[in-house]
């Protein structure tokens, strides 16, 4: 995967890997900071968009993931996800977005403890994640993948290798779709290390303490760009359940509340896809037309 050299650009390796430190302090900033709310229009009050048009910016969570959503070097958002945000917000009359970084598991309370607006960090929808906020239609996926080693000395290529292997340890994000895949294929708990980012995960294969870092295909390509070292990429899959491919599709988040809002994103989104301006967001980011939605809705998603 190539990823373009002007977006390489924008921040180094050191910059960019500064995420864990960055992201600390601003959760603390975010733990104190909670949105105003005016209501969401149909109770009479102000609307969710017009606060937001008001005050000239939307406050978006995300968990310092490359390539989806993180804080770059010189402290604002960047990746897909925040990108898509930035451009539909535009769009809506939005000029800004500003980033609040937390742990991945802490995005969803982040959200409904009113801590930001916006969830954009990639997150795939899920009927357990529809019960708890509303997704947009969806902008992105992209397939699953282990970062191992250089050789892959222990020939990992899906989670029943670490069901099958009980010397072997993996790293997946606490509360992503990754761990609930690994769990459904037996992967025993105490051969899985839970983490909280992206980076967590790198530091703790680069050590040795684990043999495997479970992310998807392109976060770990990103990351070998940014970071290197004597890791590759394992070949993508799709994890198959029941007999069917779970392809996984990612959209940005609001409070249920938000409907009138959600619906507004979505019809921007819809623009988007039409006009080949999603493909071009993503692109930026290494996202090719293969990851793009196929039709697939999020009702279909919430209901899976």
């Amino acid at each position: 995967m190539q990823v373009p050299a002007n977006r390489l650009s924008r921040f180094g390796r050191r910059d960019a890997f500064r995420l864990a430190g960055a992201g600390a302090v601003t959760l603390g900033l975010a733990a104190c900071t909670r949105v105003d709310q005016g209501g969401n229009g149909e109770e009479g009050g102000a609307s969710t968009l017009e606060r937001l048009r008001e005050q000239g910016f939307v406050s978006v969570g995300l968990s310092n993931e490359i390539p989806f959503g993180f804080v770059d070097g010189s402290g604002e958002p960047a990746g897909q996800s925040p990108a898509v945000a930035q451009a539909v917000f535009e769009e809506l009359g939005v000029p800004e977005i500003q980033a609040s970084p937390v742990s991945w598991d802490g995005l969803i309370p982040g959200l409904q403890a009113n801590r930001f607006d916006v969830i954009a960090a990639g997150m795939f929808i899920t009927p357990d994640r529809c019960e708890q906020v509303a997704f947009t239609e969806p902008t992105a996926t992209s397939p699953e993948a282990f970062l191992v080693a250089e050789g892959n000395p222990h020939d990992i290529q899906h989670f029943t290798d670490f069901a099958d292997n009980p010397d072997i340890r993996l790293a997946v994000l606490n509360a992503s779709v990754e761990q609930t895949y690994a769990e459904h294929f037996g992967v025993p708990t105490d051969q899985m290390r839970l983490i909280p980012d992206q980076t967590t995960g790198y530091e703790l294969l680069d050590s040795g303490r684990v043999d495997a870092v479970s992310m998807l295909k392109v976060s770990h390509e990103y990351l070998l760009l940014e970071r290197g070292g004597d890791f590759e990429v394992t070949e993508a899959f799709f994890p198959e359940i029941d007999g069917r491919e779970e392809k996984g599709w990612g959209g940005l988040c609001v409070r249920p509340a938000d409907s009138a809002l959600l619906e507004e994103m979505n019809r921007v989104i819809a623009e988007f896809t039409e006009s080949g301006r999603l493909l071009e967001l993503g692109e930026e980011w290494g996202f090719t037309e293969a990851d793009l939605p196929d039709g697939t809705t999020t009702d279909e998603l919430c209901e899976a």
